[in-house]
């Protein structure tokens, strides 16, 4: 009796700390799990009307933006809308010194002014499948983790080739709640995207890496493109004939603004999570991983801003650049503070001493989980040691340039090397000469000189002599500890610090040039490093990891059983999910207390001149004192710009719809606020807010600002 109401105390505890806001959702089974608990958030439509494989519902809007955001349709012509940051590297491309798209924006007035991205692809789902049955045949728990991973692979290979027998999908098996289920994804994939419109960076990336992660935030963080078809409406490789696609569904835009409380939800593809993590693997993440990560970006980014404020050349080489590796260290200096403030990892003890009383309550229980718990103890301790030294190989490695372009020559060599590969010689030597187009293009070797100093600093200052490559020894004993000296003569020595050196060579590549780039200094460094990460840690890692997989599968089913009343959402994998929550305003600190939205009158009110990331266009300004708003006004007479809510979000869900309780768009997601970047691995609605940019100041900017108001033409606006 006493186990009995120790474990309905537990589960009581357990299920009333679930918040309806937490969560990432499968969106086939909301009507099962999660329609009444919407409606009665406010939700006026149907988990069909959201997703439906029958009949068009609103994901069939909804679409993957190349490799790791989302976007949405917003006309009947083919018309997408993403994040600007999602389009950054776009823009860039397009972009130059005479045509600086980044700096000053671009609209085209016609469909002939579109411009083509070569590799960009937009992917959209055609429908999604509980296969966990065919994909577990023949598993066994006698089944070591490699066979049972390839049975798996066996059979997802299977379940693909028949699920697009005889049609032009694409297929994908996913895991879910760490290996326990699985879905097929059948998606619909197009080649053709174009770039339609995007505001200048002053307003697109507003606050800059200032306000990333930052609430109050006044950042117009989108861009618009348009997919195009052939004459059938069918995905389509770039062609001038191609055609702007038809969509089955396309959402409707409204007007009417958001207010504190409205029910919201956000469809997207969430990238990543681990909110089923125990407490060891949380105290890794947060006292190893992350400080390496961030003291290694930290010497970047100074470098990085030093030089992109002296040169306007190497602010538009290194934009986006700058942006991916700040993102990232602000995020986990946010994830770090969050973990901390909120004793996420005293609450993962607690839980597991919970589990412990649990699992050891019946004789049953204790043979299935009771050792768990001890095993995850054991392979975490095995796996912080290895975790320390790769995470400084990985960081340092792609971190300094030069060696991340080296490294990919690798191939080349190889297949120089041996007789009888002339024919994949050839293809190595035109990959890389690709590659090297666009590195030099966007390369300036001083700054990469003194990231290579202060970054092999870092780490022969903190890595064991044995975890070093061998290269790097030599050198700090040639030049006796001298960083400086050291990066004087590699860049001078290498091939790879100059295009037209490392350009001579493959433009007259013969027999033996392979032996000119082996002796290279940079490529001898940059072997070494992958070969130490590849050799002495990578089998290792991908052993833990698999353990650590294992241990996940078990544990993941243990929690479902320990807690049979809870609704569990499984974590992120870049699926389509749905989040749901209210618009409110949250406080971060004592005496601090914010709104749910900003205005026009805050981004006045920090314009700076003498920072780039204030600048403030004197359209805008203009706009702003005339008061000139048109119908994006809110009620209250001022001009929104974004606004927070509750949904539980993620990498990836950049460029999702925020939509309102009627499924109309009302916002852009693009970001969480700092506190809430511990939300990939524990969430906190006091805390966690996603940060949308309002739907009326994108649709203001288009037309009022940029006169491209036949783009608001080609949507249907709802007042």
């Amino acid at each position: 009796m006493r186990n009995i109401l120790l474990s309905a105390l537990i589960l009581m505890s357990l299920i009333s700390a679930s918040r309806a806001d937490e969560g990432m959702w499968i969106p086939m089974l909301l009507n099962e799990l999660n329609e009444a608990e919407m409606q009665a958030m406010g939700m006026t439509i149907t988990a069909d009307d959201i997703y439906n494989i029958n009949q068009s519902s609103l994901k069939d809007a909804i679409m993957i933006f190349g490799g790791g955001c989302t976007a949405e349709l917003i006309s009947d012509q083919g018309l997408i809308l993403t994040n600007h940051h999602c389009g950054y590297s776009r823009i860039q491309r397009h972009s130059s010194l005479e045509h600086n798209y980044l700096e000053d924006g671009f609209w085209a007035m016609s469909h002939s002014e579109e411009l083509p991205n070569a590799g960009l692809t937009v992917t959209f789902l055609v429908k999604m499948e509980d296969v966990t049955d065919a994909i577990i045949e023949g598993v066994t728990h006698e089944m070591s983790e490699a066979q049972r991973a390839k049975t798996i692979k066996i059979n997802s290979e299977k379940v693909v080739e028949e699920a697009i027998k005889n049609t032009h999908y694409k297929a994908l098996v996913k895991p879910f709640f760490q290996g326990n289920q699985y879905f097929l994804f059948i998606n619909e994939v197009f080649e053709d995207v174009r770039l339609v419109g995007a505001p200048p960076s002053s307003i697109g990336k507003f606050g800059g890496d200032t306000d990333n992660w930052v609430w109050p935030r006044h950042t117009g963080d989108f861009s618009i493109f348009r997919i195009y078809a052939d004459s059938n409406n069918m995905p389509a490789a770039y062609s001038e004939d191609n055609v702007p696609y038809h969509p089955k569904r396309h959402l409707n835009i409204s007007l009417g603004g958001v207010q504190e409380d409205d029910f919201t939800f956000v469809f997207g593809y969430p990238g990543s999570t681990q909110e089923y993590l125990p407490s060891w693997g949380v105290d890794l993440q947060v006292n190893t991983i992350n400080p390496i990560r961030i003291g290694l970006r930290d010497k970047r980014i100074a470098i990085f801003n030093e030089f992109m404020n002296k040169s306007e050349e190497i602010r538009l080489n290194y934009s986006a650049k700058h942006a991916s590796i700040s993102n990232g260290w602000k995020k986990w200096i946010g994830e770090n503070r969050g973990i901390k403030r909120l004793k996420a990892i005293e609450q993962k003890q607690k839980f597991e001493q919970e589990f412990i009383r649990w699992a050891n309550s019946t004789n049953e229980l204790k043979d299935k989980y009771g050792n768990l718990l001890p095993a995850f103890k054991s392979t975490y301790q095995e796996a912080a040691d290895l975790q320390y030294n790769a995470t400084y190989i990985r960081e340092t490695l792609y971190g300094i340039e030069i060696l991340r372009h080296a490294n990919g020559y690798k191939k080349l060599v190889e297949t120089s090397k041996e007789k009888g590969k002339r024919p994949e010689m050839e293809i190595q030597l035109e990959k890389v000469k690709n590659s090297m187009a666009g590195f030099y293009k966007e390369y300036c070797e001083p700054l990469d000189k003194r990231v290579f100093v202060d970054v092999l600093r870092e780490y022969y200052t903190h890595v064991e002599f044995s975890a070093m490559p061998k290269t790097l020894l030599k050198l700090h004993s040639k030049f006796k500890g001298d960083f400086n000296l050291m990066a004087e003569w590699f860049y001078q020595k290498s091939i790879f610090a100059s295009e037209e050196k490392i350009g001579a060579i493959l433009d007259n590549y013969k027999k033996n040039s392979w032996k000119i780039i082996n002796r290279d200094p940079a490529y001898q460094m940059a072997i070494d490093f992958s070969g130490l990460y590849n050799d002495s840690y990578l089998p290792d890692l991908r052993f833990e990891s698999a353990k650590i997989d294992s241990l996940m599968r078990l544990y993941m089913q243990a929690q479902m059983d320990m807690q049979p009343m809870k609704k569990f959402y499984p974590d992120a994998n870049f699926t389509l999910r749905v989040a749901y929550g209210n618009v409110k305003g949250f406080s971060p600190d004592d005496a601090k207390n914010y709104r749910y939205f900003t205005t026009l009158d805050g981004i006045i009110e920090k314009e700076n001149p003498e920072i780039y990331d204030y600048e403030v266009e004197d359209k805008l300004k203009e706009l702003y004192q005339n008061q000139d708003y048109g119908p994006y006004m809110d009620s209250d007479g001022s001009l929104h710009v974004c606004f927070i809510a509750t949904n539980h979000t993620t990498g990836g869900n950049s460029g999702s719809p925020v939509l309102d309780a009627n499924g109309n768009l009302i916002g852009l997601n693009f970001d969480r606020c700092w506190e809430s970047t511990m939300s990939d691995l524990v969430y906190d609605i006091e805390q966690c807010r996603n940060i949308a940019l309002d739907i009326r100041y994108c649709l203001f900017v288009i037309d009022k600002f940029a006169g491209a108001g036949h783009l608001v033409e080609e949507m249907t606006i709802i007042e």
